[in-house]
């Protein structure tokens, strides 16, 4: 049965699966849909038209739902979607979607958002990502799986992180990150691959190899970026990791590429 604490306050139209716990001081609205086994620990906020994943764990004051921190925003029925499996931990704060960007703002599942992270209106998060304490996300950005951003980091708006890539604590992301990349510093650069994350994901030496090979080609100083982008497709057109990258490259962003400290942009 529903585990609703006495002090809690939940909208009649609210839509609680049979086993969710709402903890003390905790407010959910009328349009809020809470899926199975979410456990809301006390004193979170949960408003908007928002959706929680099953088995989703929600710790206190979180503010999840309220209207996006846009100036733009007029009230449009707009939506937040968040998947299965979820841990959100104190302070996080996550917005729902605007008319400007698609009027959805989506968070895949198995994700972990720590203390005080914030998702950005109309952004896109994968599934197995990682919000370290005090995360910035800001609006419109798309999240691949399996990304890791340590503490303090900040990606600014409509920015690209591929899937498999780890972002320094305390960098400032200002482009898109390629997917398996790794980026520290402010502004951020990138550092190399993120090793360490594909080893421990089960990537086999030939993998990684192949992926070693192609950074090095598509980040060379010789000819332009895009010249090595073609290079790199016609030399690794059988390695579907690698071409993960050069359709990153390839695909079009409001954003440029996170570049090696000693590569310009081209």
């Amino acid at each position: 049965m529903t585990n609703v604490h006495p002090t809690a306050i939940v909208d009649p139209k609210a839509e609680l699966a049979p086993d969710v716990t709402v903890g003390p001081y905790c407010v959910v609205g009328a349009d809020v849909s809470l899926g199975e086994g979410v456990v809301l620990h006390s004193h979170v906020v949960v408003e908007g038209r928002t959706s929680v994943g099953a088995r989703t764990q929600i710790y206190p004051f979180a503010s999840i739902g309220h209207a996006p921190q846009d100036l733009k925003y007029r009230g449009e029925p707009s939506r937040l979607e968040i998947g299965t499996d979820n841990l959100i931990r104190e302070h996080v704060t996550m917005n729902p979607g605007t008319e400007g960007g698609g009027m959805l703002t989506r968070v895949g599942n198995h994700c972990a958002f720590l203390t005080a992270s914030h998702v950005g209106h109309d952004s896109i998060v994968g599934n197995h990502v990682v919000f370290s304490n005090n995360v910035m996300l800001a609006g419109h950005c798309k999240i691949d799986d399996y990304v890791i951003f340590g503490g303090g980091a900040a990606l600014h708006q409509f920015g690209r992180v591929g899937k498999h890539a780890f972002i320094g604590g305390m960098s400032a992301v200002e482009n898109d990150v390629i997917p398996y990349g790794l980026v520290v510093g402010n502004r951020a650069y990138l550092m190399g691959l993120n090793l360490i994350g594909l080893k421990r994901r089960g990537f086999s030496r030939e993998q990684i190899g192949a992926m070693r090979e192609a950074y090095g080609l598509l980040f060379a100083e010789e000819g332009t970026l895009r010249e090595r982008v073609e290079k790199a497709a016609e030399r690794f057109a059988a390695q579907p990791d690698v071409m993960d990258i050069v359709n990153f490259i390839r695909s079009e962003s409001d954003r440029a590429i996170c570049m090696p400290r000693s590569e310009r942009a081209a």
